[in-house]
């Protein structure tokens, strides 16, 4: 017996290893190809056939994998992080219940994508003229075969286990024993769907588990869901996303914060608020690339706070800006938000940005104004202006400064697409890491790095395609359309309106991360919006200021629970420090719902 349990033990390590290999390998052959794709067409004229084909399919394995690797690391987004609302005793039952949930919902997704693998297989379609594409969509059901039985595993003991593993005969009955009564006990099966999420179910489950239930009601394949999953995971501006993260990860995970906070300190140390705008600044640049998932808060709030503490900043002053300032960055290129954002709602991306210069300056320039105002007279330690130490600093982060320029001047000057910009950030800021500053070394500290980014993106690619299977229930039951006609109805002003949009966005900001939040909720506000001739590229900030707002927003939002959990304080202590900045935010919030030309007018 022991030696079967030390083979079966060496099984699973050495699938965990081809599993990371495969993960970095697709990773890095995503960012590498497109910059090679380049560095070809300049000397030679010809680039490599079918590369975007190819950087789009690598996104959904990339995708995919850091998905089935997000359940072996338990990170996959939940509503229920770092809430307890049920006594300490019931987790056992809690745990095994939703696990049977998960493990359900989990292998319906499984099955549904295998069938339409099986479906594809009578295609002639390929990738990049050589790969027949159904070996390439073979990561959906082998992803979800990995979570489902993950979801099993990750309870201790056999006996819990073989309880979980109920999910699956649950999931076959429901699909096919069940399923013509599923129109009776449809209401029954989303409510049970919404409770295990707020008890701990991942936020997919729930988006996937009610895709699940009500294609089956309408009798419809639920290989529609995994369709979905995989025409907007590949679909053309998508790849950026995951790019520009690793930029972001490994901008993170080296000293480019302290050489940027040096930085702004020599610039500005020696006026009142200086290192305010250091932070807030730096703060800024690093959710530009990370979005508003609060990575910010995680990477550099170990940094940062010694700072705050050593210049005299009280204490609960620091935690409320380094707390608020983890998503200021939201509006502006390349953000990742504002991607996504113009991908779902079928805006170009460049209008986006252009839309969200002045917003963010705005938002940017009120939390560094309150910050420097409710900072003051703190007897906080100011640096005089030293020329010598500004130079030496400005030398010292000069390829970093140089990033934003290059990916800005790429883009808006026409000389590479979004995809091959992004290619272009996360490999400059791999080979500068690695290779100039030397601060990540490429053999020890790269692949875990890219790892780590594998698992963040997995969380939210995995959210990606099972919310756009029920986005497109949604659409094709014309829910938004009903929507529209009820709001226009009973709302005759626009002002009431717009008040109301910010509060059901706030909501939702609070309860669902934002990328999960622009695949479902997007397409059901924008023809809301149009009955009130609601310019789209306004409605695109007002809806991502909101959901920044949401992130911060007591008593659930996620932004507030990472920093707890960074700075090691009570939550009630977190709500505390960052409710002013939150108020701040909620004024700018208001002053770019009501005055468009702020959004429209550099249109």
């Amino acid at each position: 017996m022991n030696k079967v349990n030390i083979l079966l033990k060496n099984l699973i390590l050495y699938f965990r290893k081809f599993e990371n290999s495969a993960g970095i390998i697709a990773f890095l052959l995503m960012a590498f190809l497109p910059v090679l794709e380049i560095v070809l067409r300049a000397v030679f004229g010809v680039g490599i056939s079918g590369s975007n084909e190819f950087v789009q399919h690598l996104t959904l394995w990339v995708g995919f994998i850091g998905a089935a690797l997000a359940s072996l690391e338990k990170q996959h987004l939940s509503l229920s992080s770092g809430i307890k609302i049920i006594p300490e005793r019931y987790n056992h039952i809690i745990r095994i219940g939703t696990a049977i949930i998960s493990t359900a919902v989990s292998a319906g997704l499984a099955w549904g994508s295998y069938e339409y693998v099986m479906f594809e297989t009578a295609s002639d379609a390929v990738v990049g003229g050589k790969i027949p594409v159904w070996i390439v969509e073979l990561i959906l059901p082998i992803s979800f075969f990995l979570i489902t039985f993950r979801f099993i595993f990750a309870l201790d003991g056999w006996k819990n286990r073989a309880i979980a593993s109920l999910g699956i005969p649950l999931a076959y009955l429901y699909g096919f024993i069940f399923s013509a009564f599923m129109a009776n006990i449809i209401w029954l099966v989303v409510i049970l769907l919404i409770v295990t999420t707020v008890l701990g179910s991942p936020i997919f489950i729930l988006l996937g588990g009610l895709a699940l239930v009500f294609f089956s009601a309408d009798e419809i394949s639920v290989a529609a869901i995994p369709v979905e999953a995989y025409r907007i995971v590949v679909s053309p501006s998508i790849p950026a996303i995951p790019l520009f993260t690793l930029a972001g990860y490994v901008l993170a995970e080296s000293k480019t914060s302290e050489r940027l906070v040096r930085l702004f300190r020599a610039l500005f140390g020696w006026a009142p608020g200086g290192l305010i705008l250091a932070i807030t600044f730096v703060c800024a640049f690093f959710s530009t690339f990370t979005g508003a998932s609060g990575v910010t808060i995680l990477a550099l709030g170990g940094l940062l706070y010694p700072v705050l503490k050593e210049n005299k900043y009280p204490d609960k002053f620091s935690i409320g800006i380094l707390t608020s300032t983890g998503s200021i960055g939201l509006l502006f290129p390349p953000s990742l938000a504002v991607i996504m954002y113009g991908v779902i709602a079928h805006i170009p991306i460049p209008d986006l940005f252009i839309a969200g210069i002045l917003p963010g300056l705005i938002l940017l320039a009120a939390v560094t104004g309150f910050g420097i105002w409710q900072g003051k007279n703190k007897n906080v330690v100011r640096n005089p202006f030293n020329i010598k130490e500004a130079l030496e600093a400005v030398k010292e982060a000069k390829y970093e400064i140089l990033l934003p320029i290059i990916i800005l001047g790429a883009i808006f000057g026409g000389f590479a697409s979004l995809i091959e910009a992004s290619a272009i950030a996360a490999v400059y800021a791999i080979v500068i890491e690695t290779s100039v500053h030397r601060d990540i070394h490429p053999i020890r500290d790269l692949p875990n790095i890219v790892l780590k980014c594998l698992v963040m993106l997995g969380g939210i690619f995995v959210i990606f395609g099972v919310a756009m299977g029920l986005t497109n229930y949604i659409v094709d039951a014309m829910i938004p359309m009903k929507a529209a006609q009820w709001v226009e109805s009973n709302i005759e002003s626009k002002i009431v309106f717009l008040l109301a949009l910010n509060i059901f966005l706030l909501l939702v900001g609070t309860a669902m991360d934002i990328f999960s939040a622009i695949v479902v909720v997007v397409p059901l506000i924008i023809p809301i919006s149009q009955v009130y001739n609601i310019d789209p590229l306004h409605l695109g900030m007002i809806f991502l200021v909101n959901l920044q707002l949401g992130y911060l927003t007591p008593p659930v939002g996620m932004n507030l629970f990472l920093a707890s959990y960074r700075f090691n304080k009570p939550l009630i202590e977190i709500y505390r420090a960052s409710f002013p900045f939150l108020i701040v935010m909620a004024v700018v919030t208001l002053l770019i719902t009501y005055i468009p030309s702020l959004t429209i007018g550099v249109k």
